[in-house]
């Protein structure tokens, strides 16, 4: 991969489902979590100062562990086999949350667009099953196993493949929000920011917590390239 490809990896899953599908969310609120309102700049900030803090403790391991693996390796060189173990197969979970979450985000703004262009699925074929708490008659969210489908055969294909997929949709995911600035900055409204915070910190807290959702991690799971020794013995 070339120092494009690792840029574009690392743009896109920094841009991710926190930006383009929870900031509603964060902002407005729902039954279990209160809103930021205008707040929800401080909530970026602690979202980034959060993210910073892990991405230096990723980069002074893998400093200290120069061996493929990720949070595995590092799990193993300190802690052990069986919480690396535990590691591993905890961040096999994440990714298939994460993936979820911004399936059904993609979905819901194709179905959105469909709409506009007069087309409009029906609503059993957009939604979860009924009995995963969707509507009454609800079979399956189709465009969203749909795209996961294409992108697992856009992996398949190879990894030069995938990174210039990757490239594609960064570049795409720039320019809409390049684009989302530009029309919307002359419409800023100073009056729009009053109360800043009308669920005070807890709500800038809790939107800090709905866009931080784990989409953005840049160290995938992969076994050790290479046997390790004892823990003691890697981690030295």
């Amino acid at each position: 991969m070339t120092a494009w490809d690792l840029t574009a990896l690392g743009i896109g899953a920094i841009i991710g489902t926190g930006i383009f599908v929870l900031v509603g969310t964060a902002i407005v609120g729902d039954s279990l979590r209160p809103g930021a309102g205008p707040g929800i700049v401080l909530s970026f900030v602690l979202s980034g100062f959060t993210c910073a803090l892990a991405a230096l403790c990723y980069a002074e391991f893998s400093a200290m562990i120069p061996v493929a693996g990720s949070a595995y390796t590092f799990s193993y060189a300190t802690l052990g086999e069986f919480l690396a173990w535990l590691t591993g197969w905890n961040l096999v979970l994440e990714y298939g949350v994460a993936c979820v979450a911004v399936a059904i985000g993609w979905s819901g703004y194709f179905t959105n667009l469909l709409k506009l262009a007069g087309l409009e699925l029906p609503y059993w074929a957009t939604n979860p099953p009924h009995w995963a708490g969707g509507p009454e008659g609800s079979i399956a969210n189709f465009p969203a196993a749909i795209i996961v489908l294409l992108v697992t055969a856009i992996l398949v294909m190879g990894i030069k493949e995938s990174a210039r997929a990757a490239g594609v949709i960064v570049i795409l995911k720039l320019a809409v929000i390049l684009f989302f600035i530009a029309v919307g900055a002359p419409a800023v409204s100073a009056e729009n920011w009053t109360p800043f915070m009308p669920n005070g910190f807890e709500g800038v807290r809790a939107a800090a917590a709905i866009i931080f959702l784990p989409t953005s991690v840049l160290t995938p799971f992969r076994l050790p390239q290479r046997r390790l020794g004892t823990p003691s013995e890697t981690f030295h």
